[in-house]
């Protein structure tokens, strides 16, 4: 009736489909009849219940942090009286804040409930988003982007967080690009949004750019208020899994897991800290996010220099996003499939600097069109790529959500970074930045080389000096669960 149950290699998982995910249990552990074809459709449940609706939350957060780059197509500095550098100063305020957020938030959602915590900060940032939409100077502006910086920086760390509470370790990555892929529906759905809602200039007194930010505010708090009945916390208390269903997700996620240490104790937060491996992704991930953000807050721009009006730019912003997010969902799919990050990661870096470099060595307007493809469906795949790869490799539950929280963290700071890289006085061909842009990915190509070399041989270390990690009995990785990703049966994702 079921089919014969089959060795868990601890880290290192069987070549099975990542869209099925299909994962069975140890032979010694009792996989409460779960065959390959119920395992499958438990996972799908749980894709159906969480991923669309997380999504729905980021895609909500990524557009009411850049909506400012299409509000400045519909007169926000006019309005405003903002000239020279302030548009790129009221970039950069959102970062420090949202930076300094998020580790604290993930320790706090680790503490309390995820289903509390990330409503919350979906209301107060929506209120935020509001704000933007009354300010009458550049000053009350800077204000609000200062708050919405701090009340949205608990999501994405947060929902990575999450994700990794949910799935076995190579079934991160695609859910993690489905739901980041959103980023790219933001793009494509913000520029047609706010196309239509910029339109409505002069309703109620209010200018088109004002409208952007309290309708798309008020859109959000809506959605967060349901969050509040919809979210669940942890798989061991879904309601809506079965009792039966509850206990094979946690009794599989125990088994990629390893039996790490899952409590909250500080010495876990310090682990995080005191890792050089956390610090070399966080460099590999401000090279990555800074490019990502430049493209995100400055693709309106770049694309009206082609030639078009503000009004069309808005609309030429939607092709490059849709294959972005091809791309992002491609590559998080073949990521798992193949059980490696690292040389996606380079592959993806080397498809962006192509892009780049188109864009400084032509001045043929449907050329660079074309480059923007490339490099936004190469920025794009990175940021949940690198995020599966840091939470893969950080073992134990509080020293994964800090990693991923410095790893954010860090990277949301070339924010700050983009937003003064494609100045005015730069346009149209934007020499500086796109420069700016290729060093900074070659440095990630280089990095990203020497963690892939260095996880492949140190996997390659440990099985010629301990055993097999589906070897160890449940005693002799319960004196090792506090080690995290150093214990002895541990083994890296490349």
């Amino acid at each position: 009736m079921f089919s014969k149950e089959r060795e868990i290699v601890a880290e290192t998982p069987p070549e099975d489909d990542p869209v099925m995910m299909i994962e069975s249990a140890s032979s010694s552990d009792n996989n409460l009849g779960f065959d390959e074809k119920m395992t499958a459709k438990l996972v799908r449940k749980i894709d159906w219940y969480l991923v669309p609706f997380l999504s729905l939350l980021y895609l909500l957060s990524y557009l009411d942090r850049t909506n400012i780059g299409n509000a400045r197509l519909g007169g926000l500095e006019t309005d405003l009286g903002m000239s020279g550098l302030d548009y790129n100063i009221a970039l950069a305020v959102f970062f420090p804040t949202y930076v300094l957020a998020e580790i604290p938030s993930n320790m706090a959602m680790k503490r309390w409930r995820p289903s509390l915590w990330i409503p919350s900060i979906m209301v107060a940032w929506s209120i935020c988003t509001v704000l933007m939409g009354i300010v009458h100077n550049f000053g009350g502006l800077i204000g609000a982007r200062v708050a919405l910086g701090l009340a949205e920086g608990g999501l994405f760390p947060g929902v990575t967080y999450y994700i990794s509470m949910w799935y076995r370790r190579h079934e991160c990555g695609f859910r993690m690009a489905f739901f980041y892929s959103a980023a790219t529906a933001a793009g494509a759905f913000g520029g047609l949004l706010a196309r239509g809602i910029i339109e409505m200039a002069g309703v109620g007194g209010l200018s088109g750019w004002q409208w952007l930010f309290i309708l798309e505010g008020i859109l959000t708090f809506i959605i967060a208020v349901i969050a509040y009945f919809v979210m669940s916390d942890y798989p061991s208390t879904a309601k809506f899994l079965t009792p039966v269903e509850r206990e094979e997700v946690t009794r599989r996620l125990k088994l990629d897991h390893n039996g790490l240490a899952d409590e909250f104790e500080m010495r876990y937060f310090w682990d995080a800290m005191k890792d050089w491996k956390v610090y070399v992704h966080m460099l590999i991930t401000i090279a990555v996010y800074t490019s990502n953000y430049s493209i995100a807050l400055f693709l309106p721009t770049i694309i009206r220099t082609l030639g078009y009006t503000n009004e069309t730019a808005q609309l030429m912003t939607v092709p490059p996003y849709i294959f972005a997010c091809i791309t992002c969902i491609g590559g998080g799919l073949a990521g798992d499939r193949a059980r490696q990050r690292g040389i996606f990661m380079i592959g993806f870096d080397l498809l962006s600097i192509v892009g780049l470099i188109m864009l400084i060595a032509t001045h043929n307007f449907n050329v660079k069109y074309a480059a923007v493809f490339f490099v936004a469906g190469g920025f794009f795949p990175m940021v949940p790529m690198g995020a599966a790869w840091q939470a893969n490799n950080a073992g134990g539950s509080l020293k994964r959500g800090v990693a991923i929280a410095m790893h954010v963290g860090f990277g949301n700071l070339g924010g700050v970074l983009a937003s003064f890289i494609f100045l005015t006085k730069d346009s149209p061909q934007f020499v500086q930045g796109l420069s700016i842009l290729i060093a900074l990915n070659g440095m990630a190509i280089v990095l990203s080389l020497i963690m892939t070399i260095y996880y492949r041989r140190e996997n390659a270390r440990r099985d010629r000096e301990f055993k097999a990690p589906e070897q160890y009995t449940e005693e002799e990785k319960t004196l090792e669960r506090t080690k995290g990703d150093y214990a002895t049966f541990f083994r890296y994702t490349k």
